[in-house]
């Protein structure tokens, strides 16, 4: 029987080989966690430096780490075409606080409700409190007064990023120390208002009741969306929503639809098939990755048609190789 003899070097080289080769699926491991690996929560301390910046308790999302505050506009007496619209069919802004996936920032990313007169002054006060502006755009037509809406996103850590917000809006109407009180609960809600069943059947979602409003709130778990670092999930604002108002059969809906770019003409198409107004078509988000493209609609008549529109809408989503109805 021959004996290998091995040298020196040529153990140190197997060695090292055999090292490398274990190593290697060990650091894969790592970066793969790193990037499907779920975004670290907020502190309780985290939190509460929210809430006492902004001055008003919010609700935290643990399957997304989403801290969010709801601003809406109660001072504004809404009307579209003369019709008196309650506040939450469409006219309350938020802001939500999200870690990066890392760990080693935070983003803040809110919605501001104005009137036309409100933009430029806290546009302003964003820049001089290191914010940055994403979007300035309408969500709705006939509206009076007028309404503009404005995004707002920054990075840093999540107590210096509250303090930072908060004195961005102080001056503003949309600082709750700055509103006025809701008053009491309508008499009336939407559980009242629409046959909410028949909804969720078209639908095949479950909503809200918001006051005499119903609403869908509707991510996009299809995808992965990712924006300085930070992934951008339902409640940090990429969804899509649908809002009735009205009875169920006078009704009126409203909403958002967040789209691929290669979505977005059949999803107009769509809406248009079901009579319901497209608004405006445009970005919400500044350097997302896919960038996500949303689209505001109106439309008036019974509430089961009009969800029935929404749903079709949605069918318009997530399909394969969509190119917006173009023939390449």
């Amino acid at each position: 029987m021959k004996t290998e003899k091995f040298t020196r070097r040529q153990a140190l080289q197997a060695t090292a080989v055999l090292g490398t080769a274990l190593l290697l699926p060990v650091q894969k491991l790592q970066a793969a966690s790193l990037i499907a690996g779920k975004t670290p929560a907020l502190t309780p301390d985290e939190i509460t430096a929210i809430e006492t910046a902004i001055g008003k308790k919010g609700s935290y999302k643990e399957a997304e780490s989403v801290h969010t505050t709801p601003l809406p506009r109660n001072d504004l007496k809404v009307k579209l075409k003369g019709e008196p619209i309650p506040i939450p069919f469409g006219f309350g802004g938020w802001v939500s606080f999200k870690k990066s996936v890392d760990g080693k920032s935070a983003m803040v990313m809110g919605d501001t409700v104005l009137l036309q007169e409100e933009v430029n002054p806290l546009i302003s006060a964003a820049q001089a409190n290191g914010l940055e502006i994403g979007a300035i755009h309408n969500h709705f037509f006939y509206e009076e007064p007028r309404i503009f809406y404005v995004h707002v996103h920054g990075m840093g850590t999540v107590a210096d990023l509250a303090k930072r917000y908060a004195d961005t809006i102080r001056d503003s109407k949309v600082f709750p120390a700055n509103q006025p009180p809701a008053g009491p609960p309508p008499a009336v809600t939407g559980k009242e208002n629409f046959d909410i069943p028949a909804l969720d059947a078209i639908v095949k979602y479950t909503g809200t009741v918001n006051g005499p409003t119903y609403k869908y709130t509707i991510g996009r778990s299809d995808l992965k969306v990712m924006m300085m670092g930070v992934e951008m999930t339902t409640n940090i604002g990429l969804n899509t929503w649908a809002s009735f108002a009205g009875k169920q059969d006078d009704a009126q809906i409203a909403g958002d639809i967040a789209m691929l770019p290669g979505e977005v003409n059949n999803v107009i198409k769509t809406l248009r098939q079901h009579n319901i107004e497209v608004v405006a078509v445009h970005s919400h988000m500044l350097s997302d990755d896919p960038h996500i493209i949303f689209l505001h609609y109106l439309g008036k008549g019974p509430a089961v048609d009009l969800a029935k529109g929404f749903r079709a809408a949605l069918d318009e989503l997530g399909k394969k190789n969509s190119m917006g109805g173009m023939k390449m």
